[in-house]
């Protein structure tokens, strides 16, 4: 049934009344405590394990490694635990990781895991009594094993108490990600040795989604086992006294006699660079064995990061969501760095970061730099800059220029486009002093240098630049290509500009005009158009590509509706294109009424949709703000009320899609404070919705960026008016430079929509560098 425009905004605010009422707010706000089990289940993809903001240990519990819904790991709809691995991937929609698997356990010795439908049949055990706070888990497995599990930045850190008697820990360097699509081993390498002081060493080379990537580790106990049994490949045992072992897949178990005499400490240091590094990890935190002192630590690490934000008013299941959502969004970037500071570059050597300094993994980019890494120039701001700084010598090292999907010292290439300019055009534009010029030259190279080679991630470079979009009959994705690229040619065109190319500049603001080839005006759609200049008929918006074949598809997990709202930086250029005003409301109305149908060849990816909107992917997750433009601000209010009504919960699938390493998280984030960066490269917000009575967050050196909306309830969407510092403001957006230096926003909310704020020319946000009128 197709739902009309005013039905569905009438119901954004109606939807908003079914949540549980608002408690009265006090005026000394304090954090909710986030629930870790939040995006466990459904397509949300997070684990519920132990990790510090941004470090390198992610230790957590594994259910099944076959599965798309288990790419973290983790599903919390499986029955049976594996084990418990040292790296994991927060979100993501392809699975890697999952280091040194640990399972304490009792009984005969088993060295497969079995099966989720028979875990009797290997080493899983059923469990109960799951428990998770941030930097701390705790589970009871079926064998009686009571597992505890925290973290350092650079070591796991485990407490397993077993009943009386004998058991033993299986340490399984074979467990990883498993895909039917791989082709070649998986692990190609891989040792694991017992040193002289009883320190258990070891390391792989893994060939999952990072090809070729590297871990070592090493792992000590604080009681000796009775003996070690070491196991080669094919599972097949080492003899007696052996000290040492090669293979693919190897494993290694650690027999205690009387397991239960007393609580089992291990600890675990990694490192990705090599085993000394990982053995100087673990020294740093050697100097102890009290595992309740590591669990308290970082505890407090995490409370001085989730109490950046707190807030007032709303359900207690909005304020656990929010805390929740800031917690997913402060997991990645990931430490990849030793204490020595020695990195696996990507360019295959082995670099070392200045004195202070810190190198990451985990660089999620197609998704992240829309409102994860605003987010942190916002309430982290020192960490931005040192995530900053890392881009900028990533950059330089990577044969790929900038940055796009790096994990673990390797370019895995994976989206489309080239996103690590954004991250860093837009720090640039919020004043955040890095070394931006030295950046350049890589990133000239992969705008203007055709005769270097193309990856996935950047195919059809020269005949973007030629003809002025990539044709559909020529390069799968072309659609979303030619946005794309010329969102990254916008971003690089400040960072040309600040190195002081200025013709390089301008030709890249012209380049990021090509946007315009691909969206048909005359019908107002983004629309796959062919290197002779036709465009694809008989066109359908809901289709994702003109062939019949699912694997060329013309979007990038979208379809032309979501297409067409991609444009980010024009968005004064796109309202021209497609008609003006009047025609682009009516187009954004349509978009969020639309049946809710897509074809079979759609991807899991397109999900959480609202008329073809789809909240649970990132290419149009501004779309809703777009409103603003246009003058008409109370229908982005409406509609961004009920994203965060409908889309996120204090639930295991309370995330409507995968959570791609924090940026749904971070959307929601951003919106239940009231705004949302629409181009991240223009330093601006743009106002939706403030979802609390009152939110107070710290913005770096003590100041403080106070939002009041005094009243707020989920009948009160709509904005009536809003003051700045005590003064009147009509504009529906504020600078990124006004919210850091602190204040009071406040906004007056109403049941009913005030339909001029924000509705003269004027006080429309600023886009492509101009403001409208």
């Amino acid at each position: 049934m197709r739902i009309g425009r005013r039905r569905l905004l009438q119901s954004s605010a109606l939807a908003l009344a079914l949540p549980v009422a608002a408690r009265a707010a006090t005026r000394d706000p304090a954090p909710a405590a986030p629930n870790l089990f939040v995006g466990t289940g459904g397509h949300g993809h997070t684990y519920p394990g132990a990790t510090l903001p941004w470090g390198m240990v992610q230790l957590s519990p594994d259910t099944d490694v076959e599965r798309w819904d288990a790419c973290s790991g983790y599903h919390r709809d499986d029955g049976s635990i594996m084990g418990f691995s040292h790296t994991h991937l927060s979100g993501t929609g392809i699975g890697d990781m999952l280091d040194i698997l640990v399972v304490p356990t009792r009984g005969p010795v088993k060295l497969v895991p079995g099966t989720l439908a028979d875990p009797g049949a290997g080493y899983r055990q059923r469990f109960t009594a799951e428990f998770a706070e941030p930097g701390y888990y705790r589970v009871a497995l079926q064998s009686g094993v009571r597992s505890e599990l925290s973290v350092t930045d650079r070591t796991g850190w485990h407490r397993h108490t077993f009943p009386a008697g004998p058991g033993h820990v299986l340490i399984d360097l074979s467990h990883l990600v498993l895909d039917a699509s791989d082709t070649q081993p998986l692990i190609d390498e891989a040792h694991l040795a017992i040193d002289a002081d009883g320190t258990l060493t070891g390391g792989r080379r893994v060939f999952r989604w990072a090809k070729g990537r590297r871990i070592f580790f090493a792992l000590q106990c604080s009681r000796a086992p009775d003996r070690v049994t070491f196991y080669g490949d094919d599972d097949a045992e080492r003899p007696a006294g052996t000290r040492r072992v090669e293979g693919r897949r190897l494993k290694a178990v650690l027999h205690y006699d009387d397991a239960g005499a007393a609580p089992l400490l291990i600890r675990c240091g990694l490192s990705a660079v090599d085993g000394s590094g990982a053995r100087a990890n673990l020294a740093a935190d050697a100097g102890h064995w009290d595992f309740d002192r590591v669990r308290r630590a970082a505890g407090r690490r995490w409370e001085a990061v989730l109490g950046r934000i707190r807030v007032t008013g709303g359900s207690d299941d909005q304020r656990v969501i929010l805390a929740s959502a800031l917690y997913h969004a402060t997991l990645a970037p990931t430490l990849v760095s030793d204490r020595d500071g020695r990195y696996p570059a990507l360019d295959g050597s082995v670099g070392r970061v200045p004195a202070g300094g810190a190198a990451y993994s985990t660089w999620s980019l197609w998704d992240t730099y829309r409102a994860l890494h605003p987010l942190l120039t916002l309430i982290a701001p020192e960490r931005a800059k040192s995530l900053i700084d890392d881009l900028i010598r990533q950059t330089t090292q990577s044969p790929l220029g900038p940055l796009v999907w790096p994990l673990q010292g390797k370019e895995t290439a994976t989206m489309i486009g080239w996103h690590g300019v954004v991250p860093l055009a837009e720090a640039q534009a919020k004043g955040i002093p890095a070394d931006y010029a030295a950046a350049w030259p890589a990133i000239r190279r992969r705008s203007f240098d055709f005769a270097a080679p193309d990856r996935d991630n950047s195919l059809g470079r020269a005949l973007y630049d030629a003809g002025g979009y990539v044709p559909a009959d020529r390069v799968f994705e072309s659609v979303s290509r030619t946005q794309e690229y010329a969102y990254d040619d916008w971003a690089a065109s400040h960072l040309a500009r600040a190195a002081g190319a200025g013709a390089d500049a301008e030709r890249l603001v012209r380049r990021s005009g090509n946007w315009r080839n691909v969206i048909d005006g005359r019908i107002g759609f983004a629309r796959p158009r062919f290197a002779d200049g036709r465009w694809w008929t008989p066109y359908d918006p809901v289709q994702l590509g003109h062939m019949p074949k699912p694997w060329w598809r013309d979007y990038t997990e979208a379809n032309g509706w979501q297409a067409t709202f991609l444009n980010q930086h024009d968005i004064y250029g796109l309202i021209a294109h497609m008609g003006g005003e009047a025609a682009f409301e009516a187009k954004l109305d349509a978009l969020f009424a639309a049946p809710s149908t897509l074809p079979a060849n759609a991807p899991p990816d397109i999900s959480g949709l609202v008329g073809q909107y789809s909240h649970g992917n990132e290419p149009d997750q501004h779309a809703a703000y777009l409103y603003a433009y246009v003058g008409a601000a109370w229908k982005a209010q409406a509609i961004v009320r009920r994203l965060c009504t409908e889309m996120y919960a204090n639930a295991p699938d309370g995330i409507i899609g995968n959570d791609d390493c924090g940026q749904m998280s971070a959307w929601f984030v951003f919106s239940a404070l009231g705004f949302y960066p629409v181009d991240p490269v223009e330093a601006v917000y743009v106002f939706g919705s403030p979802a609390f009575e009152r939110a107070e967050v710290q913005v770096g050196d003590g100041r403080r960026l106070v939002i009041d909306a005094p009243g707020n309830t989920a009948a009160t969407p709509y904005v009536q008016a809003v003051t700045w510092n005590g003064a009147p403001w009509t504009r529906s957006w504020i600078a990124h430079a006004d919210l850091v230096r602190g204040g009071t926003l406040r906004f007056v909310m109403g049941t009913a929509p005030n339909l001029g704020f924000g509705r003269v020319h004027a006080d429309r946000p600023p886009s492509f560098g101009h403001r409208p009128g």
